[in-house]
């Protein structure tokens, strides 16, 4: 037993080490640790174990939005500045860690193998379903960043997988969707005990929805959501206090709540998320890593429902932030807003947070989203904070979305996003003012921009609805310089916006990121992106 424990963790090992050689990790070679392995249900459970470490990491996840109009990256070696400002080169470091086939090897093992396992078939067919969904995940991540990327099914020789070839996006895009459509009934509605976290039905569902709506497939979209709708998930409410349900629904004390439908699992001390330090000022002893921009602030209705640009909706240009969408403040920590303990003040120059100093935010915003409250954490590089992937939010906002380009505009799609409004705080939407599909596209494109701001999708919607000249090209602004009063929180702004960064897009290149350079040169047979 000793001697077979020892070659599952050699295998686990080899599996989940990247190899430094080429992108695809290798079958282990030892057949003979190889054969001892599969003699009971806790050996498939352990190598599927293995298949989920690892599958997502919640720096994606957080850092996401800097390739979009929504946050700033301020340190070039952390991968995502390049990338937000259109000077990304294969050779970038992001680029290259993102070319990632570890998860999709360990998946072909298991897989290949599982069936030797003498356990049950029903069990066995579900395990087989979370493997099959781990993989598909990472060809529908790939296929969104890369474009054309090899398609791999099985393990691999080292001789063969430096001459693999890159499979056409929509043949990648059917195999996932074909992949998720057959798997979902094989797999549990929920879990409970030590099975929580494990892929569920949702999850399948709403992936293939998600896959879809990049697609433009909004029928199938539609479709796969009112799947998800009908599997008892729901927003999270915080009964206790409901004002603070949308920002509370982030908060590690509610984790695996009835919104979430995929999520990465963390635990303190054991695989713990370390990433969480990244986004608070260094006051906090954070590094500020991610800056939420002028334009994502902007983009929060007034609390009536009214744009900022509406002269009717009561804005005030110097007090800003008063009376807005409750997600504002609950996304997003502002000059004189109370956090931490004191009042932000990174717009003064006389001040320990001042935008312009190192490891402070340069745009003078900081993400609240997932660090709402400090206090949660004894250590914020060492937490168990799950980290989510979709939620049911988005499934709701998904299916308004295509309901809408499909012209089937009913009750249903008021309905969808009214809940969302409401759990936030705000009104239900004007029927008068968003009665056609132009007005609703435009609607239920900044409820996904506000709703979802700072969870890693912005940029996947600007690159389907090909907006990236209009928002991902020139300047970059945080808020005005000025004071806040320490007593009272009161903004008073000297200056005007701080210029933070100039972005360069061009439609023919940067809706995909450059194949690795590195990659490249170990399999010349690895294209490049057009003009990389």
């Amino acid at each position: 037993m000793k001697r077979k424990l020892f070659y599952l963790i050699a295998i686990s090992g080899t599996l989940l080490t990247a190899c430094n050689k080429d992108f695809l990790d290798r079958t282990p070679e030892d057949a003979y640790s190889n054969e001892s392995l599969w003699t009971s249900e806790a050996d498939a459970r352990a190598a599927l174990n293995g298949c989920y470490r690892d599958w997502e990491d919640s720096y994606n996840v957080i850092y996401m939005d800097c390739a979009s109009d929504n946050a700033y990256s301020q340190f070039l070696w952390e991968g995502y500045m390049n990338i937000g400002n259109g000077s990304l080169t294969p050779s970038d470091g992001n680029v290259t860690n993102r070319w990632n086939f570890k998860t999709i090897q360990k998946c072909n093992w298991f897989l290949e193998n599982v069936d030797k396992t003498p356990m049950d078939e029903t069990l066995k067919t579900r395990f087989k379903a979370e493997a099959r969904f781990l993989r598909a995940y990472q060809y529908y991540t790939l296929t969104q960043l890369y474009g054309d990327v090899p398609l791999v099914t099985n393990t691999l020789t080292p001789t063969e997988a430096n001459a693999v070839t890159r499979t056409p996006v929509a043949e990648v895009q059917k195999y996932v969707l074909d992949e998720l459509a057959a798997i979902a009934p094989q797999l549990e509605p929920s879990y409970s005990g030590a099975d929580v976290g494990r892929i569920t039905r949702g999850a399948a569902y709403a992936l293939r929805a998600r896959l879809e709506l990049y697609m433009g497939n909004y029928a199938g979209c539609i479709e796969d959501c009112q799947k998800v709708m009908g599997l008892g998930y729901d927003l999270f409410r915080n009964t206790s206090s409901p004002a603070a349900s949308y920002q509370d629904l982030f908060r590690i004390q509610n984790e695996n709540n009835t919104e979430v439908i995929l999520d990465m699992q963390y635990k303190e001390n054991d695989y713990p998320n370390g990433n969480i330090g990244i986004m608070p000022t260094s006051s906090s002893g954070g590094w500020s890593s991610v800056d939420p921009t002028q334009a994502l602030v902007d983009a929060y209705e007034m609390k009536n429902g009214k744009l900022i640009t509406d002269p009717t909706s009561g804005y005030n240009a110097n007090d800003p932030y008063a009376n807005r969408d409750p997600r504002l403040s609950a996304s997003i920590v502002y000059p004189g807003q109370m956090y931490d303990g004191k009042y932000y003040n990174p717009i003064d120059p006389a001040s320990g947070d001042f935008m312009l100093g190192d490891n402070n935010s340069k745009t003078g915003y900081l993400p609240k989203k997932f660090i709402s409250n400090l206090s949660d954490y004894t250590d914020m590089w060492n937490t168990g904070l799950n980290m989510i992937i979709i939620r049911y939010a988005d499934v709701l906002l998904m299916y308004a979305e295509s309901k809408i380009e499909t012209g089937s505009i009913d009750a249903t799609v008021y309905d969808a996003l009214d809940k969302i409004r409401a759990r936030a705080g705000m009104p239900v939407v004007d029927r008068l003012v968003y009665n056609s599909q132009p007005t609703l596209r435009t609607l239920v494109r900044r409820e996904r921009r506000v709703e979802l701001a700072l969870e890693g999708l912005r940029w996947y919607d600007i690159k389907r609805w090909k907006i990236g000249d209009e928002v991902r090209k020139g300047n970059v602004y945080g808020a005005r310089q000025g004071k806040v009063d320490a007593n009272t929180g009161k903004v008073t702004f000297t200056a005007d916006h701080q210029l933070v960064e100039s972005r360069l897009f061009d439609a023919t290149i940067h809706y995909v990121w450059p194949v690795p350079q590195k990659e490249i040169d170990i399999n010349g047979k690895l294209s490049q992106n057009p003009n990389y």
